[in-house]
């Protein structure tokens, strides 16, 4: 097979991607086994950093703030929008920096680089998937019932994962370029947090607002997890179809703006 760099606006070539999806996996386990790798408590992780930060919401938002979270306790309210952002943040923060950790591959054989990032994502969807059991149990222990709409939990984890790609795609192919993208990207999730009803709800927002603040893809994410496993009252389809949307035309974008860039990756890195 000869290759060839592209010209001008290029084709995204998803087709590419199943081909090497063998490779895709074996990216997606290593970064997993990497994770976890020489850890005092392992894969417990994924358990304690939504469980503990969920403690500390609790006291500052729930009893010193008092935050309101309607007819849900607070610990689960807290717990249930930490489940999908604490994905999401990890996802975002290895994704940017992929490309970066997998220099010595990219520059010496060739491959969709689109699998780079994918695997980071789809490393990250374990986690999540742990601390959802986790939820569910402390859901129990609240005496808060599962109804039929949890299934819907599933396009949710969906959307988040998309959005976490979406975002990633972008940074990472800045940060191929540029490295001090690396000490941004803390930063800004950092910030993005307070921009998210992970804490608190929506209905704190001034209703006029709904729309343009669920741009944000992740207030959709949360909003549609908690709807879903909680029974939150949010008029969560507005949110929701505003939130795809975003997520959508970030993810194409960043699907574009990413093969563009992949002709200079082996160069740069």
């Amino acid at each position: 097979m000869t290759l060839r760099p592209t010209r001008g606006w290029v084709s995204l070539r998803l087709d590419e991607v199943w081909r090497y999806r063998e490779l895709l996996w074996f990216l997606a386990l290593r970064d997993i086994k990497v994770r976890y790798k020489q850890t005092a408590l392992g894969a417990s992780w994924a358990v304690l950093q939504p469980l503990l930060t969920a403690v500390i919401f609790t006291v500052v938002f729930g009893r010193l703030a008092r935050i309101s979270s309607g007819d849900v306790p607070y610990p689960i309210f807290a717990l249930a929008g930490l489940v999908p952002w604490v994905f999401f943040s990890s996802a975002v923060g290895t994704t940017a920096l992929s490309l970066l950790n997998n220099t010595s591959l990219i520059s010496k054989v060739y491959f969709p680089r689109l699998c780079v990032p994918i695997a980071s994502v789809v490393a990250g969807l374990v986690d999540m998937l742990v601390s959802s059991a986790v939820l569910v149990g402390a859901m129990f222990l609240y005496g808060v019932g599962l109804g039929p709409r949890a299934l819907l939990v599933v396009p949710c984890m969906a959307l988040a994962a998309a959005s976490a790609l979406a975002i990633g795609l972008w940074l990472s192919a800045v940060a191929a370029r540029y490295r001090d993208v690396r000490h941004v990207v803390p930063f800004m999730v950092q910030l993005w947090l307070f921009a998210t009803p992970v804490a608190y709800p929506t209905s704190l927002i001034p209703e006029p607002w709904h729309l343009a603040y669920a741009v944000n893809p992740m207030v959709g994410v949360e909003e549609g997890f908690r709807w879903a496993l909680v029974g939150s009252d949010s008029d969560i389809l507005p949110l929701a179809l505003t939130s795809t949307l975003s997520a959508a035309v970030l993810l194409i974008g960043g699907l574009f703006f990413f093969r563009r860039q992949e002709r200079s990756f082996a160069d740069v890195l």
